[in-house]
């Protein structure tokens, strides 16, 4: 029975000598400050030629000086057999004097007859490699991030800012050089955030609440900000999770300021649809309203359509000249607008034409009334650069019904046969009187 169990331990041993040559950790032994075994991959570790370079050697030429204090400390505390030292990071030197990063675990283990310390060497060296280039795309990153024009905003799962780059500092008017949105949540900045419509927009309405809330990714998301300086932005934004597959994921929102952009559409489409001399609608838009009123089957939201023409313009460019000529225009443009209800709209057709929508119900003895004041009105006086100029208005009415099978052209056409029967037959060329005010050159 004696020799079944000698037999059974040499045969163990056996094995752990065979695991401890062939595994890829380097594994050494060493007793009284010398290395005394060392498995292949040691060997390889320490770019050594062979096994004798290495056995027999003191254990510190292989350990760069600044490890060997915490080393000897940490197994001066190994005091009975199968005592094992926390796993440490310590330098090796190699046999071609190249420093290597490793981590080693100490054990104080039976040698022979005696106690010697082993100890596990896993080399570190791809692991440093690895979180070097991980430094370094992170250092990128943060540079790239922080030179974009866009503003990015990283947004924890519970809504409080964990970093923004200089360009969101920039956007909500805080200062580059501190942490003024760190830590904070979007409902304690002080900013009042807009909808499109520039409306007040409730932080959990914001995409990035929805991104949190949902994982949903939202992209080309208009918002605006209210500065404390006063100041107004606007701002093309999307956001998405910056870990889809991590229930705690932050989010990243990131957003360009299209402030100037917009207030450029803005004026392109003002301009595109307004007259440049008076401000008023231009023929476009006019008609535009027009069809969409026509193409209302109930409650009309217009109910009455003017055509306006100022009698003897002509008279005053060719006498007066044109710069006179365009400050009349701008005169009687400011009359319409002042004499009609804010939801009338008022329209220039071109020259001395101008058009008007009136809105809502209508009774014809107020569309009587309005003419008449209109054409009072439009025969005051006007004070151009000095001249006293009268002019009068002919003005043609007709009357938009539900069901109304016109289109917005021959409603227009209408408007302006009514207003020629209206215009008195002696005064078809129109006349002006023209006279002189010194001392006064405002229009009025």
């Amino acid at each position: 029975m004696g020799e079944d169990k000698v037999a059974a331990a040499e045969q163990l041993a056996e094995r752990y000598r065979s695991l401890v040559e062939h595994t890829p950790d380097a594994i050494c032994v060493h007793e009284r400050g010398v290395v005394v075994y060392v498995n292949p991959a040691t060997v390889r570790l320490l770019a050594a030629d062979s096994v004798d370079d290495v056995i027999g050697k003191p254990l510190t030429q292989f350990i760069h000086p600044s490890s060997v204090p915490g080393m000897l400390d940490r197994i001066s505390h190994l005091t009975t057999q199968g005592a094992a030292a926390d796993p440490a990071e310590i330098t090796l030197v190699r046999a071609d004097g190249v420093l290597m990063p490793v981590e080693i675990v100490s054990v104080l283990t039976p040698w022979h007859d005696h106690l010697a310390y082993q100890v596990v060497i896993h080399d570190l060296t791809a692991q440093r490699h690895a979180e070097a280039a991980q430094r370094l795309a992170e250092q990128h990153f943060t540079t790239v991030v922080s030179q974009l024009e866009e503003g990015v905003v990283v947004i924890d799962p519970d809504g409080r800012i964990e970093s923004a780059n200089p360009a969101a500092m920039r956007v909500f008017g805080s200062d580059e050089s501190d942490d003024a949105l760190i830590g904070k949540t979007i409902q304690s900045l002080p900013l009042t955030l807009l909808d499109a419509n520039a409306q007040p927009l409730a932080p959990t309405r914001h995409p990035i609440a929805r991104t949190l809330a949902t994982g949903e990714t939202i992209t080309g998301f208009v918002f605006g900000v209210d500065r404390p300086d006063g100041h107004r932005r606007w701002l093309s934004g999307s956001s998405r999770l910056l870990n889809p597959g991590d229930p705690r994921s932050s989010a990243v929102s990131s957003f360009a300021d299209i402030t100037e952009f917009r207030a450029s559409r803005r004026q392109l489409e003002y301009q595109a649809t307004h007259d440049s001399l008076t401000g008023l609608a231009n023929r476009s838009l006019v008609l535009s309203q027009l069809a969409g009123a026509l193409a209302t089957s109930e409650n009309l939201p217009v109910s009455t359509v003017l055509f306006i023409d100022l009698d003897g313009f002509k008279a005053i460019n060719d006498t007066l000249g044109h710069a006179i000529g365009d400050t009349v225009l701008q005169i009687v443009a400011q009359r319409l607008q002042r004499a009609l209800r804010g939801d009338d709209i008022v329209g220039r057709l071109g020259g001395d034409e101008f058009l008007v929508l009136l809105s809502g119900g209508t009774r014809r003895v107020d569309i009587d009334a309005l003419v008449a004041r209109l054409r009072s009105t439009m025969a005051e006086p006007i004070i151009a650069r000095g001249h006293r100029i009268e002019v009068n208005a002919s003005i043609g009415v007709t009357a938009l019904a539900v069901g109304d099978r016109r289109t917005p052209e021959a409603v227009l056409h209408d408007a302006d046969l009514a207003m020629y029967r209206a215009k008195p037959s002696g005064h078809r060329e129109g006349t002006v009187s023209l006279g002189r005010r010194p001392n006064n050159t405002h229009a009025s």
